[in-house]
């Protein structure tokens, strides 16, 4: 797949007083639509390389939540269901009819809550590298949480590096890990530590139940466990994937663009059968 120039507008939507959500938007208003979600303390930019590796006729939306990137809000709520509401307010003002919604890590989850949210919009969740870690779900007791977001709250930066360690491999290269933690760890506050606390009380198992459409999570084959394969099987597509890090998006963009382009591609082809069945195309 042959990278392409993409012609990219940089946009805005305003949920309310409080937030404004920026957003990219690239390739025809009517392709198949892909809505596009970083990670926690990362931003849209991470997946511009890759988008420059989908098929042309593909309109693909880059979003930043709240207080990530360019995106700005004073709101007190962090929870992965109101971020999931800013790329719904995108969505929305996009006025898409449907569309695939991948999210990196953090944005995996907030993934998952639009798929929740927008039941006839989003048609495939797709998770790069987020949803199987099993140190982060199911949800756990408040005492597990708070010592979990403990080092977070009185030694910041010694918590993103343990981040960014615990996502790489053996032999990822330092300076790498180095430029990741960099920018992680200058995300705007209060906003980094209370989506952190966000996503660790967030109650995935709970989210999956009510979450309609296919899921397909592409992860790192040498950060998944055999017991979140196990337990999570039934409820979605595990691939597991050999392309760097827990930030693959950024290291392989052509391959990442690859798999999603499959995904679209195969989605596209279920909501067509879909249709047909229920007597409204052919």
């Amino acid at each position: 797949m042959s990278a392409t120039s993409r012609t990219r507008q940089n946009l805005e939507v305003r949920r309310s007083d409080h937030t404004t959500i920026r957003y990219t938007a690239s390739g025809p208003a009517g392709g198949p639509t892909l809505a596009l979600i970083h990670g926690w303390a990362c931003n849209r930019t991470d997946f511009d390389a890759m988008t420059d590796h989908l098929p042309g006729n593909y309109r693909v939306l880059a979003i930043d939540l709240a207080e990530h990137g360019q995106s700005r809000s004073t709101r007190d709520v962090w929870t992965m269901e109101e971020f999931a509401r800013d790329v719904a307010a995108v969505l929305e003002a996009e006025s898409v009819d449907t569309c695939v919604v991948a999210g990196h890590s953090l944005g995996g989850a907030v993934a998952v809550e639009v798929g929740r949210l927008l039941p006839d919009t989003v048609s495939h969740v797709v998770a790069l590298d987020a949803l199987h870690y099993l140190s982060l779900f199911p949800a756990q007791s408040d005492e597990q949480t708070d010592a979990m977001l403990h080092l977070f709250r009185t030694d910041f930066a010694a918590a993103v590096r343990g981040l960014v360690e615990g996502g790489s491999p053996a032999g990822t290269d330092t300076a790498l890990k180095d430029s990741y933690f960099e920018k992680m760890v200058a995300v705007r506050q209060p906003a980094g530590v209370r989506s952190i606390e966000g996503l660790v009380r967030w109650d995935m198992d709970a989210a999956l139940r009510e979450t309609p459409q296919p899921i397909t999570v592409f992860a790192i084959r040498d950060l998944v466990t055999q017991e979140a394969i196990d337990r999570y099987a039934d409820r979605f597509d595990i691939a597991l994937v050999d392309l760097g890090s827990h930030h693959f998006p950024v290291e392989s963009p052509e391959d990442t663009a690859r798999l999603l382009a499959a995904t679209v591609e195969t989605s596209a082809v279920s909501v067509n059968v879909c249709l047909v069945g229920e007597g409204r195309v052919g």
